[in-house]
């Protein structure tokens, strides 16, 4: 296929007929391309005509795309000169699966979270303006779940008091990667037949609904829309998996693909953490009446989608609203529920304010399950849970905890049901370890010896502690192992014990070196007056690229055989 007929500046010269073979080359491209190589699918094959009508009537980069969420910018990256690249999408050293600002001009704002784009568009609008290039537009393509966000909302109400040229497209496929909820949700498909709308009432010019698979309506529409200044709204409706019926079908399910790959016996386990959580909040919730679960707009990828078909009245789907999860957990805990919310730890990030002002603050018992903690592989550094430990054991009141393993995850969801305090358990994407570090049951603040050894102790927390043992294997070396389920409480009495037997000291963490566990232990360590040599192993001071786990391991410096090395480093 002849990439050169795909780049945007081609696109601008085509006619309506052409650009609909372009079309059509596009998305048979992508269907093949993703489903062998792993990628954002269903969200992009929905936004092929759109993308292409936007390059054919606006110029890129002159005028200023932003995609939110991001991760359906992939026919965009098709028509900048990415076409080749798109192979190795999501891949180490790969182009990202998201807007990346420093990997091309036409990307205008890095996005891999959402709500974003409307508030970055009118800014960069803004600028232009005050420079006096009012002729460039900025454009901010928003799916409907997106505009449950917070910040959306924020932006959409500031927007027409800038009156900068901005064109907010609403892409109206009425899923996020779940069904959308709310009351936008309802809102959307009764504008065609309503006098008014949210957006008219917010003083903003508004355009459609138009069907956004027809090329000659989209074209029409956004040249007419050209020629207005200031900010204004094209709603647009879409079918998310648009041409491969499988993904029209199972939209949830086709959102993502993995990498084709030929199925190799199972070795180990083959449960992941969110499913492990699932089965595992549906057994709790069956125990006790007063538990409520709470997951803003992830319900599938937490695992939280069964507990929500068998208790519909007590588990909630509040919507890309981090910030409201957190507080709405808050408000119900008051009441004398426990609720446990799941949420991706970067998305955490976006509900700290009100972790540490609505909960922690005022010691309420919320139980904060945190998903995807430390690397994340493919989705790259938009998504990987790295800052999580150094940004909660700082914050007074909170109790945060690593699991190591399945059944440590079981006792701790166990255990914060029982405990008054703001309760924070982080684990990771991917498979539940097929075996236990050891059979010692968890207490409370306490810290475990899985391997008395001398000389040298490694000291890790949560999934490291496994690939800890691992390297301890491999090094076949008489070493000490003590594996810290509680980062906080802090169990100072068996670092005590630790720092008078050993000399060398490793930590090892699945998250930043900064502020981290191990920077705590040494500080710990500083204070017991300790003489010996400490060294932290995690994730450096940089922003991680996108790629496998394996490989980022070892970018970061803590594979198995890398603690290994640091291990034999000490007995050479």
């Amino acid at each position: 296929m002849d990439s050169n007929i795909f780049h945007n500046s081609n696109i601008n010269k085509l006619q309506p007929n052409d650009l609909k073979v372009v079309c059509e080359n596009i998305r048979k491209f992508l269907i093949v391309t993703i489903l062998q190589n792993g990628g954002h699918f269903a969200g992009n094959l929905g936004v092929v005509e759109l993308s292409v009508a936007i390059h054919h009537v606006f110029n890129s980069p002159y005028d200023k795309f932003i995609w939110d969420v991001g991760h359906q910018a992939y026919i965009h990256k098709i028509l900048t000169n990415r076409f080749e690249e798109i192979k190795n999408i999501r891949n180490y050293g790969g182009i990202s699966g998201f807007p990346k600002i420093t990997e091309s001009e036409h990307d205008a704002f890095g996005t891999g979270h959402s709500s974003t784009a409307i508030s970055a568009a009118a800014g960069m609008a803004k600028g232009f303006q005050l420079k006096g290039e009012n002729d460039r537009t900025v454009i901010a393509i928003v799916g409907d779940g997106a505009l449950t966000g917070g910040m959306s909302f924020e932006a959409l109400n500031n927007l027409v008091a800038t009156n900068s040229n901005v064109l907010v497209i609403v892409n109206d496929n009425h899923i996020g990667i779940d069904p959308s909820t709310g009351a936008l949700d309802r809102h959307l498909p009764e504008i065609q037949h309503s006098p008014s709308n949210l957006f008219q009432n917010l003083g903003l010019p508004y355009f459609g609904p138009i069907d956004g698979h027809n090329l000659n309506e989209l074209i029409l529409e956004l040249n007419l829309i050209k020629s207005i200044k200031g900010p204004r709204v094209l709603h647009v409706k879409t079918i998310k998996g648009k041409g491969y019926e499988p993904a029209e079908n199972e939209q949830t399910r086709w959102h993502s693909t993995n990498k084709f790959v030929k199925i190799k016996p199972a070795t180990g386990s083959n449960q992941k953490w969110q499913e492990l959580f699932g089965k595992t909040i549906i057994a709790l919730s069956e125990k006790h009446s007063d538990i409520v679960g709470i997951t803003p707009a992830m319900p599938s990828g937490s695992g939280m989608a069964e507990a929500m078909k068998m208790f519909p009245e007590r588990f909630f789907d509040v919507g890309i609203a981090e910030q409201h999860a957190v507080t709405f957990s808050a408000g119900l805990a008051l009441t004398g529920l426990k609720p446990y919310l799941n949420i991706y730890s970067t998305f955490l990030q976006r509900g700290y304010d009100q972790l540490i002002h609505d909960v922690a603050l005022q010691d309420i018992p919320v139980i904060f399950c945190i998903d995807r903690a430390g690397l994340v592989g493919e989705d790259g550094p938009t998504h990987h849970g790295t800052f999580d430990i150094s940004f909660l054991r700082i914050i007074p009141n909170i109790i945060l905890t690593a699991p190591s393993c399945g059944n440590e995850l079981r006792e701790l969801m166990e255990l914060a049901y029982q405990t008054k305090k703001p309760f924070a358990i982080r684990y990771p994407k991917g498979n539940v370890p097929a075996k236990s570090i050891d059979n010692e049951k968890l207490t409370l603040g306490k810290g475990k010896c899985v391997r008395k050894g001398k000389d040298v102790a490694v000291i890790s927390t949560g999934i490291a502690s496994q690939f800890a043992a691992t390297a301890i294997a491999l090094s076949k070396r008489n070493v000490s192992h003590f594996h810290y389920p509680f980062i906080k409480p802090f169990d100072i009495d068996l670092l005590k014990e630790i720092a008078q037997s050993h000399e060398y000291l490793i930590t090892v963490e699945d998250g930043a070196i900064l502020g981290g566990f191990g920077e705590m232990v040494g500080t710990e360590l500083l204070k017991l007056g300790w003489q010996g040599n400490i060294q932290n192993l995690g994730i450096p001071d940089n922003f991680i690229e996108h790629g496998a786990n394996e490989e980022l391991y070892k970018v970061c410096g803590y594979s198995e055989a890398q603690i290994a090395q640091v291990i034999e480093h000490y007995y050479s």
